[in-house]
């Protein structure tokens, strides 16, 4: 298991106190792109088009954290 599914793992398991920055290392990994030009949310894209804004803000609400492993997991 590398690193990133081990974090995505985490993340499901436990949607407390993760950075913006862990986010962008779990996406870079499974191939989402990812795009925060000095403003308060960061937007993820999938190939297949579909996007989700996250605010950068730390910590990140539980809330978004579930939105994003959902979002990272295909649904």
């Amino acid at each position: 298991m590398n690193s990133s599914a081990k974090l995505l793992d985490a993340m499901t398991r436990q949607p407390l106190d993760w950075r913006i920055e862990q986010l962008q290392t779990v996406a870079q990994q499974h191939g989402i792109i990812w795009r925060q030009m000095s403003t308060s949310h960061c937007v993820f894209i999938r190939d297949d088009g579909y996007s989700l804004a996250i605010p950068a803000h730390r910590p990140i609400q539980p809330v978004y954290v579930k939105k994003f492993v959902k979002f990272v997991k295909g649904g």
